[in-house]
């Protein structure tokens, strides 16, 4: 695919996706949320629809996470903007010369990614943060199309979810997906031609509070991630 088409095809899914009706219950939850807010937030309108994808249309790396954050993606409307997590991997992103800028606060906040693309394996919050399989499995056409548009040589999986996801949508695109599985990991690597998955511990808190995703961490797989992107 043509970058130009690639671009176009991106545009079409931000605007098809904050549109899907295919989780009632999860659109259920998503308004509940937007409606009673949590009150440090209670100013803002929020998005409360699912999250598209975001960044450069011409990226190398497309970074796969888990799901929007209810008082995070799901009230700013972009993709780790608005959260502890979002803080920590928008940093990490910038220290890496892949953003203009360390934080994400909104949408209109200035934020350019370079060779990069952000997208994740659910697009609306879940409750609990815990996706059902049915709901990963109704939101993957979503992942598929991104990664046909894009053609990115890295696929940069936060957490075992994201790895999860993008290996079943190499295995539907009919790419030769290694059996058995390959396993998530902090730093695992897999190359699937055309592609290189790479795992990375999720920039949750629960991860990055207690210490077993750390900044220096972070930075290695970025810069591998990079490396394996071609600059």
């Amino acid at each position: 695919m043509s970058k130009r088409s690639a671009a176009s095809t991106l545009k079409v899914l931000q605007k098809q996706i904050p549109e899907c009706t295919r989780c009632p219950e999860l659109r259920a939850y998503l308004d509940e949320v937007g409606r009673t807010k949590r009150r440090a937030y209670a100013d803002w309108t929020y998005w409360a629809r699912p999250v598209p994808g975001f960044g450069d249309f011409n990226a190398g790396i497309m970074i796969v996470g888990l799901a929007p954050a209810a008082h995070g993606a799901n009230r700013t409307g972009r993709m780790f903007t608005g959260d502890r997590s979002g803080d920590f991997l928008y940093a990490g992103l910038y220290r890496a010369g892949l953003a203009n800028q360390p934080e994400a606060v909104a949408r209109d906040d200035g934020m350019k990614l370079s060779d990069v693309y952000i997208t994740a394996s659910l697009r609306c919050a879940p409750p609990a943060n815990k996706p059902t399989a049915t709901q990963l499995q109704r939101c993957r056409p979503y992942l598929l199309e991104e990664i046909v548009a894009l053609q990115p040589r890295v696929l940069l999986c936060l957490g075992g979810i994201g790895w999860n996801a993008a290996l079943t949508a190499m295995r539907e695109l009919k790419w030769p997906v290694p059996s058995p599985k390959p396993k998530f990991g902090h730093g695992a690597e897999c190359p699937i031609d055309p592609i290189t998955l790479l795992g990375c511990y999720h920039v949750s808190q629960q991860n990055t509070f207690t210490g077993r995703l750390t900044e220096t961490m972070l930075d290695q797989v970025l810069e591998r991630a990079k490396s394996l992107a071609g600059g």
